[in-house]
């Protein structure tokens, strides 16, 4: 299986434009570790991992995999100064921000030699990122799971407006999960894809069984986004989710909403199983997941029907 070298394999130093994304509960080192050694990049999520939780990862990853990994950063972590020294003493090489501003930590990561990519839902953040310095972008459209933006741009509409107004390189994210979808994605500007949802439903994957199980089992119009009083999300329709609908109909206030959320919703849901209570974050893609498999078959999937797409597109010539 060959894949053209471009600005990201040569970034990050991969094999394939592929990204694992870093979801919370969801991509610990198993996950991570695996991709990488498929040829991707894995990607540790510290957005549930408790500083030495992280550090413990950081660190079986680095058993794990002789490859590049890179560890998720959402910026509004209550223990984010100790998690950015943890990265920086583990001497982790790529580091992806996101829910934040970039200028916080992106020229203190980067002048301890670490590779910097912060998501974004817009233009207006795509050059905010820019500006910022960070090394490339994700670029995420609302079909995505979990925490999304609330512009509801969606991720085709997005790559090539973004394309059209930065220079750095660009992942694409958001609604993707084949190689066709991949392929798709970079024809319209992106340099890789981000991939999450797929990952969820593999057998590294650090999600409850019962989760899983859900993700194989929902279909096309059984996601919706919510929570955009608080910061946007994308979730599976269950007993919460209809929850907050009932709130939505009642006019609630933001404190109502706030107090019915609580907190570990999304533990309780994705790492515990609790599909009545949970929140149970994951994309609209997930109409197309139908198993659950080793994450590197995934990866070797998408890369094989990749490129038989891309063998396939001189017959549509007009």
């Amino acid at each position: 299986m060959k894949v053209y070298m471009n600005r990201i394999t040569r970034l990050f130093n991969i094999k394939y434009p592929l990204i694992q994304a870093g979801m919370v509960w969801v991509s610990g080192y198993k996950l991570a570790a695996a991709v990488s050694n498929t040829g991707g990049l894995g990607i540790i999520g510290a957005g549930s991992m408790y500083p030495n939780v992280l550090r413990e990862h950081i660190q079986k990853c680095k058993k794990a995999t002789t490859k590049p990994f890179a560890v998720n950063v959402p910026l509004f972590y209550p223990d984010l100064e100790e998690i950015i020294n943890i990265i920086v003493e583990e001497e982790v090489k790529i580091v992806f921000t996101s829910a934040g501003s970039p200028k916080l930590w992106t020229k203190y990561l980067k002048e301890n030699g670490i590779i910097v990519v912060h998501v974004v839902s817009s233009v207006k953040f795509a050059l905010k990122s820019q500006e910022a310095g960070v090394d490339a972008i994700v670029a995420e459209g609302f079909e995505a799971g979990g925490h999304n933006g609330k512009e509801e741009t969606t991720t085709f509409t997005l790559i090539p407006m973004v394309k059209a107004q930065i220079n750095i390189p660009i992942i694409a994210a958001g609604g993707i999960a084949t190689g066709n979808s991949m392929l798709a994605a970079m024809i319209l500007g992106a340099d890789a894809v981000q991939i999450g949802s797929r990952f969820v439903a593999s057998k590294e994957s650090s999600a409850h069984i019962n989760f899983k199980n859900e993700v194989v089992k929902a279909k096309d119009g059984d996601t919706l986004l919510t929570l955009k009083e608080l910061i946007p999300a994308r979730l599976l329709k269950n007993k919460f989710f209809y929850d907050i609908e009932d709130l939505y109909a009642k006019n609630a206030s933001v404190e109502e909403i706030k107090e019915l959320l609580g907190r570990a919703r999304a533990k309780k849901g994705m790492f515990e199983g609790d599909l009545e209570n949970g929140e149970l974050e994951i994309g609209q893609i997930t109409g197309l997941i139908n198993e659950i498999i080793p994450a590197a078959d995934i990866v070797k999937e998408i890369i094989r029907d990749y490129n038989n797409a891309l063998n396939q597109i001189s017959a549509l010539k007009l």
